[in-house]
């Protein structure tokens, strides 16, 4: 009764969210029906939202407040290792690689999609995955909840936020002064982004803009579609569907871009990969050699976006026709080592300065990020 008073603790901590883009967390089939694009990534939950770019970021400090909340790994050292992700982006670049498993004849790994925080977050504190993909600042919040039990692997998305409009007046972050900007994810990572580029760019988000913070995606989608010269943050897949949908939606800027103008050491970042330190500590080969398959599949899933798609397909993330469409904006990476300490890192601390419970009450410490650098 404790162990389950604690994990509803925790995830009442972690479950306000943004990152891998839906509404009313629902999960996706094979359907390419027009509200498939709308439902097919979601990531997590929070004020009616279910994607990656929204992800919990509003943590408080309740909950996790043991450090033996993850238990020692109890699993055979030849045992499969165990791999969970939610769907959406973070898990799209993983596809190859689990095709590529399920035709080995011995399986190395034992993978699991999830539709929400709520169905992954227990494994990782109950210790039965060892390798997980988060909205990145789900790592942070457990770290610190855990002692560091935790540590981050890589960075498996960058951000899949953009300024959309129905118009044609926006064409710099300083157009936007003086707009109506139609958002969801309110106390979470659009909040904290969104607010982060107007300071940057001498808008107060108070004063110069109107902020109409709504309780999901789809209904910014439907203001932006009905209202002309009208604005709205959204994350990929619905920047694919409102184009779609109507002529004449355009981007009118990748909040990567304008997060990067900024000439800050860090990223806007979705979605990273993290490993049980014990596990992590005991298997340090079979991290390793993950984590370069892994990039091999990043790299797979980028470069031939049709058999990417057909993946993502597979594995009942999202349909093939739209990941095709949305596959070269959902900006799927895998950043490790010391760059992915700096992107990571100055994030957090980004986060940190507008709501230090957002990652868990403090930026990690240096023992949080796993060293390890590709080469060749």
């Amino acid at each position: 009764m404790k162990l389950r008073k604690t994990l509803a603790a925790m995830l009442a901590a972690v479950m306000c969210l943004t990152f891998a883009a839906c509404s009313d967390n629902k999960t996706s089939g094979g359907s390419s029906s027009d509200s498939a694009p709308e439902s097919s990534m979601n990531e997590s939950s929070g004020s009616g939202s279910t994607d990656e770019s929204s992800a919990p970021e509003s943590s408080t400090d309740e909950g996790l407040n043991s450090p033996s909340s993850i238990p020692e790994n109890t699993e055979p050292d030849n045992a499969p290792v165990r791999v969970a992700a939610l769907k959406g982006p973070t898990a799209m670049g993983m596809t190859k690689l689990m095709n590529d498993n399920d035709e080995a004849a011995d399986k190395k790994y034992n993978f699991e999609i999830l539709a929400a925080p709520d169905e992954l977050t227990p494994k990782i504190v109950q210790g039965t995955v060892d390798i997980a993909c988060v909205p990145a600042n789900l790592g942070s919040v457990l770290y610190n909840k855990t002692e560091g039990k935790v540590q981050a692997l890589a960075v498996n998305t960058l951000g899949v936020l953009y300024i959309c409009e129905n118009g044609e007046t926006v064409q710099s972050a300083a157009d936007l002064k003086g707009k109506t900007i139609f958002s969801s994810g309110k106390g979470a990572t659009p909040e904290y982004a969104l607010n982060f580029i107007l300071k940057s760019n001498n808008i107060d988000p108070e004063k110069d803009v109107t902020i109409e913070w709504k309780s999901e995606h789809a209904e910014c989608l439907a203001s932006l579609l009905a209202t002309e010269n009208s604005v709205a943050m959204l994350p990929q897949p619905f920047v694919t569907t409102a184009q779609s949908k109507k002529e004449g939606v355009r981007v009118a800027l990748d909040l990567n871009d304008e997060w990067d103008k900024l000439g800050v050491d860090s990223s806007l970042l979705t979605g990273i990969v993290i490993v049980r330190k014990e596990f992590a500590e005991g298997h340090p080969e079979q991290v390793n050699e993950f984590l370069s398959e892994y990039k091999g599949s990043v790299d797979y899933v980028n470069n031939n976006i049709d058999e990417g798609a057909a993946f993502i397909e597979k594995y009942d993330i999202v349909p093939a026709a739209v990941a095709k469409k949305a596959l070269p904006s959902c900006h799927i990476v895998c950043i490790t080592g010391a760059e992915m300490k700096t992107k990571l890192g100055g994030y957090l601390q980004v986060l940190a300065d507008n709501d230090a419970k957002s990652v868990g009450g403090k930026v990690p410490a240096d023992d949080f990020y796993y060293a390890y650098e590709f080469t060749g």
